[in-house]
């Protein structure tokens, strides 16, 4: 059996697929790691709120804002979790307003990027904002493992009458 030719096979339809992965539409704007870059316009009523995007001031609204994303039209993960856009009030009566959107961090799901965002300034923040945080785990959660022939308790020790310690 020659062993060249499934090589080569192997080789080309690798190269194949890897092509087609970092293919950017025609006419797209090439950004880091890949990506590609999406003009979002962000406005707000009334204009001239101050936006942020991930902490960095792009202008006052309405402003359009580059985003690099993913080409088949989401978030891309450059190592944080969200990607925020924030409009900071200019007058009385008005509120911050944000906006978080997933980037697919550590396997969570990823957001498709808007065409366009818009804060109404006098709407106060909701009671509840919900994050995409799970609680750490606490320390006395016991835990088992069955392995073979080896059985492994990680949970906390109660005292047993008798002068015996017993595992729950």
């Amino acid at each position: 059996m020659n062993r060249i030719p499934i090589f080569l096979s192997s080789l080309a339809g690798a190269l194949l697929f890897a092509g087609c992965a970092t293919e950017l539409p025609p006419g797209a704007e090439r950004g880091p790691h890949n990506t590609m870059a999406y003009d979002v316009l962000v406005e707000t009523s009334p204009a001239g709120a101050r936006i942020e995007a991930n902490g960095e001031i792009v202008g006052q609204s309405p402003v359009h804002v580059k985003i690099f994303g993913d080409p088949d039209g989401t978030f891309h993960d450059f190592g944080s979790e969200y990607f925020e856009i924030r409009a900071l009030p200019e007058g009385k009566d008005q509120y911050v307003q944000t906006r978080l959107f997933q980037t697919g961090h550590m396997l969570s799901p990823q957001d498709r990027i808007p065409k366009r965002i818009y804060f109404n300034m006098s709407q106060p923040p909701p009671k509840y904002v919900p994050v995409y945080v799970t609680p750490p785990p606490t320390y006395y959660d016991p835990f088992y493992y069955y392995g073979p022939s080896i059985r492994f308790y990680g949970g906390p020790r109660y005292y047993r009458p008798g002068g015996h310690y017993h595992h729950h």
